[in-house]
């Protein structure tokens, strides 16, 4: 809103300073101050009010150290995360952009998915809160709904380079209008391969065989990635957050890292220069990304060892969704293993332990494990690490995840 504000008064009455909101790098910088300031200021209040709510976290006995402690400890304070993102989106950034309005939908979606589930744990009293196949049905849901968005508006397009042999004209046009090495805008269903030379891949390619008219039906091999990749990363959040500060710090990292490339990937000029795919209107995604990681952030103060509150599903969910989201939006989905590696080792480590535990039930007759515990932190934890120095490990592992991440931008 202060966007299209100080955008009118520049325009009719030359306000000055008006034109600095006309910059993405100062909207983001102010978003991220803004959600910081949100956060801290009053999540504490808001923690207070869960306190009197009595939206206490009800702890199943696993054995672990210092787990009876955390009875009680308010739950649901992915309500400070989802208001410190969308309050600052709502005031810096352009409302119209087709980014901005999936994002928004995406956190409110997620957020009401677990808020549910929060609410049935805590007020109803039932531990397994909701069903799982109604949390995959919502994750289904936003997944069509994204890669509808994603493959049928208007704004959803890419610029390619022009292919020039003269590579002293190029070098020229590099320096004096880096916009006339692309072609025009258009639709298209490329996405980023990592470590590859040619790294592009065309989602319609997997439907090829159809015949002639196969890109016709290319929105529908789309939209199964899309929500193959949003419940994947959901849930893998969601299982991440398992003891003070996991979830939160590993997931500003990965923001913070998607950034980068919502950033690059928006710029003409710094597209040009890394020789990345450049996507237009996607640049206003950093406001929101400034936003949400200022956000997680902020809410690492009250959230980090001992916890004062825990996100819940109503965050976990809801960060894990956006992440997938932001990530599909900037093409660099594929690089979301090693982005989110820790997600990953935390979702294998359930899969892995479940699978051979019936496998080995079925066979010898009775259930043996390959980790102590799972998700994988619990494993280190049955080992005697404390959570404090697993989880800063874990995020030392997270931030050299996100270098290799972006060295990716040049290695192929």
């Amino acid at each position: 809103m202060l966007y299209y504000l100080f955008d009118y008064l520049e325009k009719h009455y030359q306000l000055s300073g008006a034109g600095l909101f006309q910059f993405i790098s100062f909207r983001s910088a102010l978003a991220f101050v803004l959600s910081l300031l949100i956060s801290t200021i009053f999540g504490k209040r808001i923690i207070d009010k869960l306190r009197n709510l009595q939206v206490g976290e009800t702890i199943r006995d696993l054995g672990l150290d210092g787990q009876v402690q955390k009875a009680g400890t308010p739950t649901m304070g992915g309500v400070i995360i989802i208001l410190a993102t969308v309050l600052p989106v709502l005031l810096l950034a352009k409302l119209d952009n087709i980014y901005i309005i999936i994002l928004l939908v995406t956190t409110i979606w997620m957020g009401a998915i677990g808020f549910l589930d929060d609410y049935i744990k805590v007020f109803r009293k039932n531990k397994d809160g909701l069903k799982g196949k109604f949390k995959v049905l919502g994750q289904v849901g936003l997944g069509i709904f994204v890669g509808l968005m994603l493959y049928f508006s208007p704004q959803v397009v890419i610029k390619e380079e022009l292919k020039n042999s003269n590579a002293a004209q190029v070098q020229q046009l590099q320096t004096e209008n880096p916009s006339s090495l692309f072609g025009p805008e258009h639709k298209s269903l490329k996405t980023n391969v990592p470590f590859f030379k040619n790294n592009e891949f065309d989602y319609s390619d997997l439907i090829s065989w159809l015949g002639d008219d196969y890109q016709k039906y290319a929105w529908l091999p789309f939209i199964l990635v899309v929500i193959f990749i949003i419940t994947a990363v959901s849930n893998g959040a969601n299982l991440t957050d398992g003891i003070d500060g996991l979830a939160a710090g590993s997931s500003a990292i990965i923001v913070l890292t998607l950034g980068v490339f919502a950033w690059v990937s928006g710029n003409i000029i710094f597209a040009n220069y890394l020789n990345v795919m450049y996507i237009p209107y996607s640049g206003e995604m950093t406001i929101f990304i400034s936003a949400f990681a200022g956000g997680l952030i902020g809410f690492l103060w009250y959230n980090t060892y001992p916890a004062q509150v825990f996100m819940g599903d109503t965050g976990s969910l809801t960060v894990g969704g956006i992440i997938a989201v932001i990530a599909i939006s900037t093409r660099k989905e594929l690089l979301i293993p090693i982005l989110a590696g820790i997600f990953l080792a935390e979702n294998l480590s359930v899969m892995l332990q479940v699978s051979y535990f019936k496998y080995t039930r079925k066979k010898y007759g009775e259930g043996r494990r390959i980790f102590l515990m799972s998700p994988l932190h619990h494993h280190y934890q049955k080992k005697g690490y404390h959570e404090s120095k697993i989880v800063t490990r874990f995020w030392i592992i997270g931030i050299m995840l996100a270098v290799l991440s972006i060295i990716t931008l040049k290695v192929r």
